[in-house]
Formats: C-alpha cells, structure tokens, sequence
C-alpha cells in the first residue's frame, strides 16, 4: 500500500476521484469485485512515471498488469488523464506555483491539414 500513497497522494485521488467515470454495476450473478480505482490510479502512474512496460508493474501494486491497462484504456478514452492535466494546472495555476515563462508548446498536438501553411 505504500506504493499507492507514494504515487497517488490524497491531494491528487481527490483532485482525480471526481473525474473517474462511474463504474457498471455488478451483475447479480457475481463476478469478481472491481479492484479500487485509487490503486488502479497509483499503479497507472507508476508506468508513466517509469517508462516500464504494463507487464514490469511491480508486485507491489496489488493489482495485475492486464486490468491496469485496460483501466489507464477506459479512462484515456473517457478524458480522465485530460481532466486532471486541467485541474492539476488550475490548483497550481491559482497557487502561483507555474512558472508560464518557460512553458512550452509540443507541435505534435497540432493537425496538420493537407495543404496548410
């Protein structure tokens, strides 16, 4: 559980909790209980902040590489990772904490329309 606190704070799971799509009910025949998605986050985070592959998620994350991907799928199609880009910059925008001056703009966001300038 360390490894949950270390990349997904309780700052950042309230700034994030609210942004998750809710989830499908359970069907009464059972199933499996749905992982928490605070430790789904956690692990998410690691990988992006490691650079690893989905299957060098460490044991230590209680959860198994294969629902972690698919959750960090679900959630990068449902504009999750998009929203709390936002809101982390709205927080630290409003705290002073940006320094605008050496920001910069990545090109490979931008479309390229056939016969643009």
């Amino acid at each position: 559980m360390d490894d949950v606190q270390k990349y997904c704070p309780e700052p950042l799971w309230q700034m994030a909790q609210p942004l998750l799509p809710e989830h499908p009910k359970r069907h009464q025949c059972g199933g499996r209980n749905r992982i928490d998605d605070r430790i789904l986050l956690a692990a998410i985070l690691y990988v992006l902040e490691a650079g690893c592959g989905w299957r060098k998620l460490p044991a230590s994350f209680p959860v198994n590489w294969k629902t972690a991907h698919r959750r960090f799928t679900e959630w990068t199609a449902a504009g999750v990772f998009t929203a709390l880009h936002q809101a982390t910059l709205d927080v630290l925008g409003a705290a002073g904490r940006i320094d605008w001056s050496r920001a910069s703009v990545d090109a490979m966001h931008v479309r390229a329309v056939k016969g643009g300038t």
